[in-house]
C-alpha cells in the first residue's frame, strides 16, 4: 500500500472514532499536483472540530507522519491539515456548507474507506 493510501486510511478511522460527519475521501492526484487525497468532513461544533483534528494528528504522528503545516486554530471552524500526499480538511458544518469543496473538486474521484485496501 503506498504511504498516501496509508495516511488518508489512518485519517478516515481517526476522524470516524471522533464521530466526524459526512467523511469524503476524494481522490485527486489525476486532476492536481496539490496533493494526491482530499479529507473532508465536519463536526458538530467547535469542540468536536478540534477533537477531530487532534485525533488526526495524533493517529498520524503515531505513524511517523508529521504535518506540513495546520492552517486554521482551535475558534476556527476550518482547519486545514497539510500531510503532503493527503489534506484534510474539518469544517463546521455551516461553513461546509458555504465553502462546497466537494462541488468544487468534483472531478476528482471520490472513494470509499474500503477503495484505500
Amino acid at each position: 500500500m503506498d504511504s498516501a493510501k496509508k495516511m488518508a486510511q489512518i485519517a478516515y478511522n481517526a476522524m470516524d472514532d471522533k464521530k466526524a460527519e459526512d467523511i469524503r475521501i476524494i481522490e485527486i492526484g489525476e486532476i492536481s499536483t496539490i496533493a494526491d487525497y482530499f479529507i473532508i468532513a465536519n463536526g458538530t461544533n467547535s469542540s468536536q472540530v478540534q477533537a477531530i483534528v487532534d485525533g488526526v494528528d495524533e493517529a498520524l504522528s503515531k505513524e511517523g507522519y508529521e504535518p506540513q503545516r495546520i492552517e486554521g486554530n482551535r475558534s476556527s471552524n476550518w482547519i486545514l491539515m497539510d500531510y503532503g500526499d493527503i489534506v484534510i480538511h474539518v469544517f463546521s458544518k455551516e461553513d461546509r456548507l458555504f465553502y462546497d469543496l466537494e462541488r468544487i473538486w468534483r472531478d476528482g474521484k471520490t472513494l470509499s474507506v474500503e477503495d484505500l485496501q
